[in-house]
C-alpha cells in the first residue's frame, strides 16, 4: 500500500491517534480552507489505513471450535457483519 503526500504511517495506534488529533482540529473550525483540505485529505489516508489493519486482524482471528482445536477464522467473516454469534 503506497502512501500519497504526507509522513509516513507507522502503526494502528500511531494513526489513530493523529486521526482524532485531526478530528478534534477540524472539529474547531479555525483553520484555513487549504489547511482544511490538508488536514481532511491526510485523515482520509488514516482512515484507510486503520480499515486495512482491522480488516487484516479480523483475517487473523482465531476460532476456538467445539473441539478444542483451533482454526482460522472463515474469510466470509469479515464479509457478512453480524454473522456468527459472540460477535460485537
Amino acid at each position: 500500500m503506497s502512501q500519497p503526500a504526507g509522513p509516513s504511517i507507522k502503526d494502528f495506534e500511531a494513526a489513530l491517534a493523529e486521526l482524532e488529533s485531526i478530528v478534534k482540529k477540524l472539529e474547531e473550525g479555525d483553520l484555513a480552507l487549504d489547511q482544511s483540505l490538508a488536514l481532511y485529505e491526510r485523515g482520509v489516508q488514516l482512515s484507510r489505513f486503520c480499515h486495512a489493519r482491522l480488516e487484516d486482524a479480523e483475517r487473523r482471528i482465531e476460532i476456538l471450535n467445539e473441539r478444542g482445536e483451533l482454526k482460522a477464522a472463515p474469510a466470509s467473516l469479515a464479509d457478512e457483519p453480524g454473522q456468527g454469534e459472540g460477535r460485537g
